[in-house]
């Protein structure tokens, strides 16, 4: 799995990486016990089962059963090939990647998409220079500044402006040595239809979008003049994804895991703004309604996201599908609401921050308090009929609330409002939420047969499962283990497992999991033993106890392996100059052979 990457190179950064560290910058973790906990980054959950070990630098979900170490974590969650996972954590602890691994990874693998990030990288310094320095970019300065943009502000965020000529990036890219055709391929670059390349982004003011990863992977262009489109995005492809990145997430990332809240803007400017303002927690999704993806994301690092979009009529309804989004993800919103039809750029010029900070983000609305405002403007309530369509719809979204204060509180309010029994109203609440529960049981009902099941393994699976821990936790034992029963164990996936053990300790590596898994190809098998390196282990671990084991494991085995086992015993007293327990094991060993030969008389 390492390819070319020499292996002391894997191992100094993996050593070099706290995965506890690692895994936190993802992960809002807290610690019990001798393990860190929190959500799962990897499947919806809303109880912690996603834990990780400092002392092993493994991590388990025993939700969705994934696991590894480090690399295999950002593998997991970035999508990273091995390679990018070690190129990043070498460089995040300050090391580098001998030139000639880099070299040939390069070759061998994504060499357009390696072009495109090296490209994105360039423009992004050639278009903020030129806004900066170049002939023909006053017109742009002139909107910038006029928009309340300082020019520390437009350097934080390299806010740029693409040249009106359209073949000054074309030559300025060839003269650096790039193929204009990969990324025009890419989307880096435009094409006409009869081959000539062009910058899609001419003659507009360009703000560069970062990944998570602080790398540019496409541009946002808003026109100066007539032209249209009016706001320009680089066309999607394998690194510009707009449902999967967040606008200055990178930066805003640390501030929001520090409030443990996330302001959600519309917009760049609204982003950029809001920033210039000492509001550094804000992002916006990229000219689209916010995805399942993106509200995942957000998940991993706060409970809390405002939403904090225009006030128009459009501003409104993307805030009611952003706040069902966030619910779905399980995160607590709230809507922020600007007056006037106001956007939050307008009102921080306007008013400041303090203003902002107490008037709007405070006396944001809760999501059900928004809800229900949002939907009694789609009825008439002076009309009977549609008032009584409005309540039924507000009783829907009552019991969807997973909290029955909450639900009390809301259903109260609705009965007040409308002089109606709360009786009632909670009735109904109630009617819609036995409709609601069937779709949860199945959930339910597979997670406790999954524990079931768990539970009536047979005692030498167990035994197994238990002594191939001990094995990865203690060389020696793996040692003895190695003598006494080889491969023969019972399950088959236990027999490959501990035959890449053997291998691995006989090569002089020390008992170290997450350096072991590194050689386990099969992701199955990478998760497994992951499992089994995370249960509860004595740290004294008895001579008893791993006899039990191995006559547990050796007794579905038939006669014949507990006759190979005696032997061992018979040896190990006579070495111990236990010479009466050598005799009863020898009498016992009599006995069996003995046994074995009956059938063989009829």
């Amino acid at each position: 799995m390492a390819g070319q990457i020499p292996e002391q190179l894997i191992e100094e950064v993996r050593k070099a990486n706290d995965i506890v560290d690692v895994v936190g910058e993802h992960v809002s973790l807290k610690k019990k016990g001798r393990n860190y906990f929190g959500l799962c980054p990897f499947h919806g959950e809303n109880t912690p089962s996603f834990s990780v070990t400092q002392e092993k630098q493994i991590f388990h979900c025993f939700g969705c059963g994934k696991g590894g170490n480090v690399f295999n974590f950002l593998m997991e969650l970035e999508g990273f090939s091995f390679y990018q996972a070690v190129e990043y954590l070498a460089n995040k602890s300050g090391m580098a990647l001998p030139e000639s691994v880099s070299s040939q990874h390069t070759q061998q693998n994504n060499r357009m998409d390696q072009e495109s990030l090296n490209a994105y990288e360039f423009l992004t310094m050639f278009y903020h220079h030129s806004l900066v320095h170049a002939n023909g970019a006053e017109e742009a300065k002139q909107y910038l500044t006029a928009r309340g943009l300082t020019e520390e502000t437009m350097k934080k965020f390299n806010v740029g402006f693409a040249p009106y000529k359209s073949d000054v990036t074309t030559t300025l890219l060839e003269k650096k040595s790039f193929h204009l055709n990969h990324l025009a391929h890419t989307g880096v670059l435009s094409q006409t239809e009869d081959g000539k390349v062009l910058d899609r982004f001419r003659g507009r003011v360009v703000f560069p979008i970062r990944n998570h990863l602080g790398k540019t992977v496409g541009f946002g262009g808003r026109t100066i003049s007539n032209e249209e489109p009016k706001y320009l995005n680089s066309p999607e492809s394998k690194l510009f994804q707009k449902g999967r990145l967040l606008y200055n997430f990178d930066q805003a990332r640390s501030e929001m895991k520090k409030l443990n809240q996330a302001i959600l803007f519309e917009g760049y400017m609204d982003v950029i703004t809001a920033d210039q303002y000492g509001i550094t927690h804000g992002v916006a999704s990229l000219g689209t309604a916010l995805t399942d993806h993106q509200a995942q994301l957000l998940k991993r690092y706060v409970d809390e996201v405002i939403v904090c979009y225009d006030g128009d009529h459009a501003g409104i309804e993307a805030a009611f599908k952003a706040a069902e989004r966030l619910k779905k993800a399980g995160l607590e919103s709230r809507i922020a609401s600007i007056p006037d039809g106001d956007d939050p750029d307008d009102y921080l010029k306007a008013y400041g921050k303090e203003a902002f900070e107490r008037k709007i983000l405070e006396q944001s609305a809760t999501y059900m308090s928004f809800v229900l405002t949002y939907l009694k403007r789609q009825y008439d309530t002076s009309i009977e009929a549609s008032r009584m369509q409005y309540i039924d719809e507000a009783i829907r979204y009552i019991a969807t609330l997973a909290k029955p204060i909450e639900r009390d509180h809301y259903a109260r309010e609705l009965a007040n409002e409308y002089n109606l029994s709360v009786d009632t109203i909670m009735g109904e609440v109630a009617l819609n939420r036995q409709q609601i529960a069937p779709e949860q049981k199945p959930r339910i009902q597979k997670q406790t047969a999954r524990k079931k099941q768990q539970r009536l393994y047979p005692a030498y699976y167990n035994a197994e499962r238990k002594l191939i821990s001990y094995m990865l936790y203690d060389a020696t034992i793996a040692e003895r283990m190695k003598h006494r029963l080889g491969a023969s164990f019972n399950v088959d996936v236990h027999k490959v497992i501990v035959t890449h053990l053997y291998a691995y300790y006989e090569a002089g590596h020390p008992a170290d999991v997450s350096q072991f898994v590194e050689r386990i190809e099969d992701s199955e098998m990478k998760n497994l033993i992951i499992e089994l390196a995370m249960q509860s282990l004595s740290p004294e671990v008895t001579e008893e106890e791993i006899n039990d084991y191995v006559y547990m494991i050796q007794s579905e085995q038939g006669d014949k392996a507990l006759i190979k086992e005696l032997f061992y015993q018979q040896k190990q007293a006579e070495i111990d100059k236990d010479y009466t327990k050598a005799a009863q094991v020898g009498m016992e060993i009599v006995k069996l052979k003995k046994r074995l030969k009956e059938p063989l008389r009829e």
